[in-house]
């Protein structure tokens, strides 16, 4: 998708995918998150979009937002049901259903979790720059 990330106002904003299962193409073309190959009976999970969610990662929970919804089945009959996720920096996950929990925008934890995100990304910006100031000073 497009790398644009979202806050607790503007998360109803970002651009999804929805209506059929997504292509290479579509994926080439920053539509959508994933297309999936080697499944059976692709179709749009009917979940409305986009979603607030709460992803249980390897680091933990994070807050981020379904943009796509799709589900597979696999040659082994197993159904599959595929999120692709936008994180609040605007990187992109796929994740699994059963690994994230279907919130409202207004859920105490997924903001908290956001403003956690948020002020992550001000630490990192302000590392940079002191950095950059250390390392000026080096120079002189």
């Amino acid at each position: 998708m497009d790398g644009i990330g979202f806050d607790a106002t503007s998360w109803k904003d970002l651009k999804t995918f929805k209506g059929c299962c997504a292509s290479p193409h579509d994926v080439d073309q920053a539509a959508a998150v994933f297309a999936l190959g080697d499944t059976l009976n692709g179709r749009p999970m009917p979940v409305e979009l986009p979603q607030p969610v709460i992803w249980w990662s390897d680091e933990g929970e994070l807050a981020a937002v379904a943009v796509q919804a799709e589900v597979h089945e696999t040659e082994d009959d197993e159904t599959l049901e595929v999120l692709g996720l936008v994180l609040p920096d605007g990187d992109t996950v796929i994740a699994l259903l059963e690994d994230v929990d279907l919130v409202d925008a207004t859920d105490p934890v997924w903001l908290n979790l956001l403003a956690e995100a948020a002020e992550d990304d001000d630490a990192d910006e302000d590392d940079d720059g002191l950095d950059q100031a250390w390392d000026d000073d080096e120079l002189s």
